[in-house]
Order: structure tokens, then C-alpha cells, then sequence
């Protein structure tokens, strides 16, 4: 089972509480419809786990067959720059159907943000280099597709379901003790 090369720091887009018992990373894209079904499964998650679930978003856009998702992480990122980043996060996957350039400057402009700077970042590619930074730390951990779900250092391979993940997460919470071993069992009766 893969696991996290790359902690979660203070840099990550988090929701949820700093001291939250368990994390749920997210290795996602902008245009890929299951991670824009995802996002809206994560909120559902954090709502069932009030204050026990921090999640954490990061990109992995699918640049050979999505040809708006770095532009998508790009807006996310200027709006992250000034303190929107979840409700840009929010506004791309909930009118996935329309992304592209209109959308972000749509979407820049309900959020107060200056439509110049936003084509200046897009046009320079300001955050490239952070979105190409999470992808090559998606790859280190074993991420090959999106969505990619990991509870705290774990990769989540169950099913991609609200129980799936509430059983998944429950088991986090509280764990089961180790059963004992048969050769415990058989001499650690013996005194």
C-alpha cells in the first residue's frame, strides 16, 4: 500500500482543524468529473466528522486530457494569494461543465479579485512551479490518477463511496487492538 512522501505542512490548502485526529489528502484536478464528485463527498465527510476531519486539497492536473486543469490550479492559487482559495476551490468544481477561461475571471470577479492580476498570473504562470511541486509529490507517493485519497500517511485503495470512507475514517478513530498471536494464545496460558 503507497504512502505519503510529502507531510502535510502549513502551505497546504487545509479545511478543518489544525488538532483534527485524522487528515484526508486529496491529489486532485479541476477538470476530472469524479474529483468535482469527490469534493462534494469530502464536505459531506467533514460534516459527519465535525471537528475530527481535516482535509487537504492538492493539484494534480491531468495536462494530456485536460487542457483547462493548470489554468483552473492557476486561479485557484491567485485566489489562494488572496485568502479565496476555498471558495474559488468550490466555484471551479460546482460549474466543472463551463471551466475555462471565462469561468475564472467569472468567478475572480464575484470574489472581489482584480481580473488584471489574475490575467497576469495566467499569462506568466506564476504558480506553475508549486502545482508542478504537489504533482511530483503526488508521483513520490503513488499517485497515477485523480481523485487520490490519503488517510493521514495511508492511500485510501477502498471504494471511492461516503461509507467506504466513513468506515475507512471510523477505523482511524478507533482502532482495534491487535488480535493475539496463536503462538500468545497457546503459551501465554502456560505459567
Amino acid at each position: 500500500m503507497a504512502r505519503l512522501k510529502v507531510p502535510v505542512t502549513p502551505h497546504d490548502h487545509i479545511r478543518g482543524p489544525a488538532d483534527a485526529a485524522v487528515t484526508l489528502i486529496e491529489y486532485g484536478d479541476y477538470e476530472c468529473p469524479h474529483c468535482g464528485a469527490g469534493d462534494e463527498m469530502v464536505r459531506e465527510l467533514q460534516k459527519h466528522f465535525p471537528g475530527r476531519l481535516r482535509s487537504v486539497f492538492r493539484h494534480f492536473p491531468l495536462y494530456e486530457v485536460h487542457p483547462n486543469a493548470e489554468a483552473a490550479a492557476q486561479g485557484a492559487e491567485f485566489a489562494a494569494a488572496h485568502g479565496r482559495f476555498w471558495e474559488m476551490h468550490e466555484g471551479l468544481y460546482q460549474n466543472q461543465e463551463r471551466l475555462g477561461l471565462p469561468l475564472l475571471f467569472e468567478l475572480a470577479t464575484d470574489l472581489g479579485l482584480p481580473e488584471a492580476e489574475l490575467r497576469r498570473v495566467l499569462d506568466t504562470g506564476e504558480y506553475a512551479s508549486k502545482i508542478r511541486d504537489e504533482t511530483r509529490g503526488g508521483v513520490r507517493s503513488g499517485v497515477n490518477g485523480t481523485p487520490t485519497f490519503f488517510i493521514d500517511e495511508q492511500r485510501f485503495d477502498g471504494p471511492l463511496t461516503f461509507d467506504g470512507f466513513v468506515d475507512a475514517i471510523e477505523s482511524r478513530l478507533n482502532p482495534k487492538p491487535p488480535k493475539p498471536s496463536l503462538w500468545s494464545r497457546w503459551f501465554g496460558r502456560r505459567t
